[in-house]
């Protein structure tokens, strides 16, 4: 009796289990043949763009290890306010000696990685001396840096009505949390290692809904407001005090070839933004233009030629013309 109530609160109890046969090679479900297509395409790929290749097969920067790392300089940026709840005054210099030493050192293997595997990289001793310049320039970087965001919370802060402090535009954020990931990006960029760095602001575009080219030279007190759907690409310039709402796009408005058909790299195709400059909610910048310091240009405007200092661009409004369609009196 008991077996049977066991078997009855069991389904799987009442129905034959199948037992699959594995040929003699131990190959489970008979993917043997799979796996040597795919390793042939893969071979064929590889051989197709050799030309292009940058990096190797065995091992690339961490995308989950980066992601740490860019914690824990968050964290030694602005300890009170991104690192760990155990901060406080008195121990604040201990736990930004400590995890910077970590963050560091961390840094240090992942640049190892990117320079083992990128061209003319030298052997594994100029490789490691090598990253330990670029760390240590780097390093010395995080004051500037540190100073340089704090013009950008101040801008966010005077920025946005709803911010009720400093710390509450540090803490939740988005566009904050881009420009700090951005600001590490591009420092990391110039110094020669692109991989990591687009790597940084991949993570931060995860996080935040807003894509910074590592490449994009940003200037001091620049204010992201919402920032879903924002876009900046790698050849923008912008200067300072410039604020942009969410959906704003600095793009390209179209992409030279060579002479056989491949997109040409790095050539100067995103805008220049001057100083003073305010891109409402959904516009649309393309191309190598410059809007002129002190500008305005309105929500969803699509603008593909550069403006003079102090413009103001809006879409054109729409005008409704009513018939009135009844019997008149």
């Amino acid at each position: 009796m008991a077996e049977a109530l066991n078997r009855s609160a069991d389904p799987d109890a009442a129905r034959p289990h199948r037992v699959m046969e594995i040929d003699g090679s131990g190959d489970f479900w008979q993917v043997d043949d799979i796996v040597a297509e795919l390793g042939e395409i893969r071979r064929n790929w590889r051989a197709d763009v050799a030309d292009h290749a940058e990096y190797g097969s065995e091992g690339f920067p961490s995308r989950l290890r980066l992601s740490r790392v860019t914690d824990e300089l968050c964290g030694v940026l602005f300890p009170l306010r991104l690192g760990p709840d155990h901060v406080r005054l008195h121990n604040e210099d201990a736990f930004v000696r400590q995890t910077l030493q970590l963050a560091l050192s961390r840094l240090h293997a992942q640049l190892r990685l990117e320079l083992t595997y990128s061209q003319d990289s030298g052997g594994p001793e100029a490789i490691d001396a090598n990253a330990s310049e670029i760390v240590t320039a780097f390093a010395q970087m995080l004051p500037g840096i540190r100073s340089l965001l704090d013009t950008d919370v101040e801008a966010a802060y005077r920025g946005d009505p709803s911010a009720r402090s400093f710390d509450e535009v540090l803490i939740c954020y988005p566009g904050l949390l881009a420009i700090i990931h951005h600001r590490l990006a591009h420092a990391l960029r110039n110094l020669g290692a692109p991989l990591v760095a687009r790597i940084i602001s991949e993570i931060s575009h995860g996080r935040t809904g807003i894509d910074i080219h590592p490449g994009a030279q940003i200037g001091p007190s620049f204010f992201i407001d919402h920032g879903t759907g924002v876009v900046i690409g790698e050849t923008a310039i912008i200067g300072a005090r410039v604020r942009i709402y969410q959906g704003v796009t600095l793009g390209a408005k179209n992409f030279p070839t060579d002479e056989s058909g491949a997109l040409v790299k790095a050539v100067p195709r995103h805008p220049i933004i001057e100083d003073d400059v305010v891109l409402y909610a959904g516009a649309s910048i393309l191309g190598r233009v410059t809007i002129g310091q002190k500008s305005v240009i309105g929500g969803n405007v699509w603008l593909t030629h550069s403006v003079p200092a102090s413009s103001r661009v809006f879409q054109a409004r729409e005008q409704n013309l009513i018939t009135w369609q009844g019997n008149e009196e």
